[in-house]
């Protein structure tokens, strides 16, 4: 069964959503999970010579500790053993699915859980997916998390999409 589940983890309410399931998943297999936080330069790129880049580093460095922390404290508080680890694109053509698969690749964990916005129509043609990204190429199972409007009658809507032999 799964010993190594990686969470990856945004801040957003899909990823407090992957971080619950990863929870009930690792109560039931007595798994390790790992939180990872992806800092994507790529977007902050056009507006480097605008802001002092030291802060912006500051800045996104406590956005991904505060949802790192958020998740183990969750985690932990539900028995689980867990650490967090963030990582950063390593230029600008890598993107956080990009990053994500690399990591994965390294970590080499049983299960992947990561949250998605379940964007449509427009919307999700202009935004993209991580999540669908991620999937396409992923090695792994991957279950996926949406958010909670999505199925207002469940704390948490997931789905199996994706598990190789």
């Amino acid at each position: 069964m799964y010993q190594k589940i990686l969470v990856a983890v945004d801040g957003s309410q899909s990823s407090r959503r992957a971080v619950e399931e990863a929870v009930r998943i690792a109560q039931l297999t007595h798994a390790h999970v790992r939180n990872v936080y992806v800092l994507d330069w790529a977007p902050v790129f056009p507006y480097t010579c605008h802001y002092d880049m030291a802060k912006l580093e500051e800045a996104f460095n406590r956005q991904g500790h505060e949802s790192l922390d958020e998740a183990a404290r969750v985690l932990t508080g539900a028995g689980v053993d867990t650490d967090s680890e963030l990582v950063k694109t390593q230029s600008m053509t890598e993107d956080v699915a990009a990053r994500l698969q690399r990591y994965v690749a390294h970590y080499q964990p049983d299960l992947v859980v990561m949250g998605t916005h379940g964007y449509r129509g427009a919307r999700r043609a202009i935004l993209g997916s991580v999540a669908e990204r991620f999937l396409r190429f992923s090695t792994c199972p991957v279950i996926l998390a949406c958010e909670a409007r999505r199925n207002p009658g469940h704390p948490v809507v997931s789905e199996r999409v994706r598990e190789t032999t």
